[in-house]
């Protein structure tokens, strides 16, 4: 399961997706869209993504998983579109017969998911908007106007 949704994430079925008799662990991450970003108030996100690329690149970073973590299985799932304070963004569940190859794993999937995934996300304050691209670097848009970060 490596998907790019527009509508609510299913906790459980992205959870239930990695489950088998042979996990001991079971380690799910949850990114929610916070209200404070470096002191400004956020109204809501907008998510964008490249949508074939995204999933190939999810699809990648669950071979990586397989492979650098044996008796792993992942799930990876990110949703698009305008999403408010407390929706999750991404979710991703990582089982492993021991706990450790788990907790690992699933850290390095949402750091290579900011590293190789074409999604980007604009916040939206009270006093101005932002777009945030995060892949090899982040890259600012602010008034149509690039800053490397």
């Amino acid at each position: 399961m490596y998907d790019i949704v527009t509508s609510p994430i299913s906790i459980g079925a992205v959870t239930e997706h990695v489950m088998h008799r042979n996990a001991g662990a079971v380690v799910t991450f949850i990114g929610t869209v916070r209200e404070l970003t470096n002191e400004k108030c956020t109204l809501y996100l907008e998510y964008e993504a490249y949508v074939p690329m995204a999933k190939k690149k999810l699809k990648q970073i669950g071979d990586e998983i397989q492979e650098n973590w044996p008796g792993t299985r992942s799930a990876i799932v990110h949703r698009v579109g305008r999403l408010e304070i407390g929706d999750a963004a991404v979710v991703i569940a990582v089982s492993s017969p021991h706990r450790n190859d788990a907790y690992e794993a699933n850290r390095h999937v949402i750091e290579r998911i900011k590293e190789l995934v074409p999604i980007w996300k604009k916040e939206h304050w009270e006093d101005g908007e932002l777009w945030i691209g995060n892949q090899q670097g982040t890259i600012s848009y602010e008034n149509g106007k690039p800053e490397v970060e």
